[in-house]
């Protein structure tokens, strides 16, 4: 499996090649397994309704899109994924950041982002690619 990172799924969904280089697009299209948390789909809403991205289109269609036609996975947040991210260490301020951490370590799959401060987790430093 492979988890994306709410601005790499946005960046992917959105044709943004500018951003995502061509072989982690590849990686991404290629993959059997692609997932996102669910937390993912919060932020995308919440970013989006206050007007901190815009995607051109209705949320509703947008994330029909970016979910089922992309074929994407979208991960629960477990009670084990919510106590992991509560307790990893204070590397990220950003309680969803430690979610989509904490689903990678649970789920133990690949995680594609370009946050600076995923590489001070320990716990994914052998999952986490970066662009």
């Amino acid at each position: 499996m492979l988890l994306l990172d709410t601005h790499i799924w946005l960046w992917w969904i959105n044709a943004t090649p500018e951003k995502l280089p061509p072989h982690l697009i590849d990686r991404i299209e290629s993959d059997e397994t692609v997932a996102v948390s669910s937390i993912s789909c919060f932020e995308v809403e919440w970013l989006a309704r206050h007007g901190r991205i815009e995607l051109n289109i209705s949320l509703d269609d947008w994330f029909s899109s970016a979910i089922f036609e992309a074929g994407i996975m979208c991960l629960p947040i477990t009670e084990s994924i919510a106590r992991l991210a509560a307790s990893l260490p204070e590397h990220h301020k950003d309680p969803q950041d430690r979610l989509i951490i904490a689903s990678a370590i649970l789920h133990n799959s690949a995680i594609i982002s370009a946050d600076k401060q995923f590489p001070f987790y320990e716990e994914i430093n052998h999952l986490l690619i970066q662009p």
